[in-house]
């Protein structure tokens, strides 16, 4: 397929009229649209702007080159624009863009589509291109000249394939999309290879899958690798070699400094337990004890992490109008108060497990696992499988793609756009939830029965004790089946007439997310930008008894967080019961207090001590963020 099948003279906008970087895409977007090659409009358009959240196409050279792959593409296609005088569009040269090619692309786009694609993004790394489509003054010599190249291209691609296979440095591309920057970044690396007298092969990682994949052979002959990537790449082939990890953006900019580096070996040699990490610009590997798992794992915590917060918050604010101010059938109802817990409760909770397992799928198994993940944390939240069902069910998905791509490797070309459509997801989903439906949820359930049903038949024979499990029991899962156990258990005793188990509960409950909020404040060094920030917002939930904030700290580092948590909500609901604390409210937090039975200051002074407890030995455990 040419590129000229892609952009047509419907397409093309000789004189764009914008003057800043919105307006620019609000015209572009128009120009697919009015061309009838979108089928939701506003979607394409977020989806364009969506991606440049992630990073600014404008790569420099007086391009920029807005794209995304969405079902709001009716067909593939390329809009172009030129601005004489040039628009500021946040380049990463700093300077103004002038030729602007939007590139539209349908989810499921066949191999043709997205060769022409990369080839684009190829053709406009020639100086020589870009020069003459800035003197282009109609239509038909903007689509002669795109075609004069992308003849030449083809040529180049076959030609730099066959010179790479005795390659001395390798490399590796790719982008979220994997449809502009993945391919020109490969090109300015493969242009200053040969301008340097280096040979050298590229794999890339484009939305059509890995293209030019290096070879055992090719790795083992490598003096270094460059990895020029904003999404996850298979590294654990490169372990012993010197391996240069950068942005994509970098491979575009800098391919002489990477090369030159590449060939001095100036990188650390890759043991297969390093982690790679940006600072100034500069890539350096780092050593790690963090696996795959962790990095799926903290995919999924790193999404979920906005329904928690958003969400407790919107909870703990309705609590302020009552208890019971969402009930319709109390008295102190509020139709603000119910929709802010419909909101926040019914809403943005029950979806926090279907994400989290949807992103650890999609993190394992790219963009075909997210469906299945969301589907099986899904059936994991409605059959009360809870937090640990939800892991069960991402990693679940995830290695299910993974299996199924496997399996559908052998599949002709031709059925190559139907796989992401229809082949990966009805198949993942379906297997995905037949095993959480008859192998995982049940299971689950049971433990949790198993939970309640023992401590029913615990007794109040040693108050002491029951507080000390009660309160570990919140902590250990935070919201999941051994938390409810124990909820469920307070609520019983309500029932029955005794309000203290359900004291040690509240108190147990709050700890976990005021400990990690006190740790954050006090042990800064030891965590990330984005775990302070959350530390300051557990304050609110811990008040308002809302475990769930705690669970990205547990999820992010479960060997020290869940002990340390675990020992501060046992020593909590340990002194409840020492103090004959009661609690007659199904529910806990600040907006129950008044309600308490007992001393208020000494029950204050048992979440205190479990707070305190629990931010110690997180501070002691956790290693200081260098």
């Amino acid at each position: 397929m040419r590129i000229t099948d892609l952009l047509t003279k419907e397409t093309i906008i000789l004189s764009l009229q914008s003057v800043n970087k919105a307006d620019a895409i609000e015209e572009l977007v128009s120009k697919l649209d009015y061309a009838g090659k979108l089928s939701d409009r506003e979607k394409f358009k977020e989806s364009i702007m969506d991606r440049e959240k992630q990073s600014t196409t404008g790569i420099g050279e007086g391009i920029a080159i807005p794209h995304a792959k969405t079902t709001a593409v009716k067909e593939p296609a390329i809009a172009f624009g030129k601005s004489v005088t040039g628009i500021e569009f946040e380049s990463l040269d700093g300077n103004p863009a002038h030729l602007f090619f939007m590139i539209a692309a349908p989810e499921g786009a066949n191999n043709a589509h997205l060769e022409a694609l990369a080839r684009l993004s190829s053709i406009l790394m020639n100086e020589e291109a870009r020069k003459e489509l800035m003197n282009a003054n109609d239509e038909a010599d903007i689509i002669k000249i795109i075609n004069s190249f992308d003849e030449e291209k083809e040529d180049d691609i076959q030609t730099s394939n066959e010179e790479a296979l005795q390659a001395s440095v390798i490399a590796v591309t790719a982008c979220p999309t994997g449809i502009a920057h993945t391919y020109m970044a490969a090109d300015a690396l493969k242009a200053k290879a040969a301008e340097l007298g280096v040979s050298i092969k590229v794999e890339t990682n484009g939305s059509g899958g890995a293209r030019n994949v290096l070879t055992a052979e090719d790795i083992e002959k490598a003096a270094a690798v460059i990895v020029a990537a904003d999404t996850k790449v298979d590294t654990d082939r490169f372990i012993g070699k010197p391996v240069i990890k950068v942005p994509v953006a970098e491979g575009i900019r800098k391919p002489q400094e990477l090369l030159e580096r590449a060939i001095k070996q100036d990188a650390p040699i890759f043991s297969g337990s390093g982690s790679n990490r940006m600072q100034d610009g500069e890539a350096e590997i780092v050593k790690s004890k963090k696996s795959y798992f962790y990095q799926h794992l903290m995919n999924g915590v790193s999404n979920m992490l906005p329904f928690v917060v958003g969400g407790g918050i919107l909870i703990a604010i309705s609590f302020m109008f009552g208890i019971h101010s969402a009930d319709p059938t109390d008295p102190s109802y509020n139709a603000f108060a119910a929709a802010l817990n419909t909101i926040g409760g019914g809403n943005a909770f029950g979806l926090m497990i279907p994400v989290l397992a949807g992103f650890i799928a999609m993190s394992i198994a790219d963009r075909p696992g997210l469906a299945p993940g969301m589907v099986g944390g899904l059936l994991a939240a409605t059959g009360e499988a809870g937090f640990l069902g939800g892991l069960i069910a991402g990693f679940l998905a995830g290695y299910i793609v993974l299996l199924l791509k496997k399996l559908f490797a052998g599949l002709p070309l031709s059925l190559e756009g139907i796989k992401p459509v229809l082949l990966y997801p009805l198949f993942s989903i379906f297997l995905t939830g037949m095993i959480m439906l008859f192998a995982v949820i049940d299971p689950v359930k049971a433990i949790n029965t198993g939970l309640t049903n023992w401590l029913n038949g615990f007794g109040t024979g040693n108050l002491v004790l029951m507080g000390m499990i009660l309160g570990a029991m919140m902590a250990i899962d935070m919201g999941g089946p051994i938390n409810k156990a124990a909820f469920t258990f307070g609520i019983a005793m309500i029932d029955a007439g005794n309000y203290a188990p359900h004291a040690a509960i509240m108190a147990g409950g709050m700890v976990p997310p005021l400990g990690l909020a006190l740790a954050t404040t006090i042990f800064k060094s030891k965590f990330t930008k984005q775990e302070k920030d959350a530390g300051k917002t557990n304050y609110i939930m811990g008040a308002t008894f809302i475990t769930e904030g705690a669970i990205p700290f547990a999820a992010a580092d479960p060997m020290r967080v869940i002990p340390a948590a675990v020992a501060g909500s046992a020593v909590a609901g340990a002194l409840s019961m020492v103090f004959k604390i009661g609690l007659p409210a199904p529910h806990g937090g600040l907006f129950v207090v008044p309600i308490i039975e007992g001393n208020i200051l000494l029950y204050m002074l048992a979440i205190l001590a479990g707070t305190i407890v629990t931010a110690l030995i997180v501070g002691i455990l956790k290693k200081t963020i260098k």
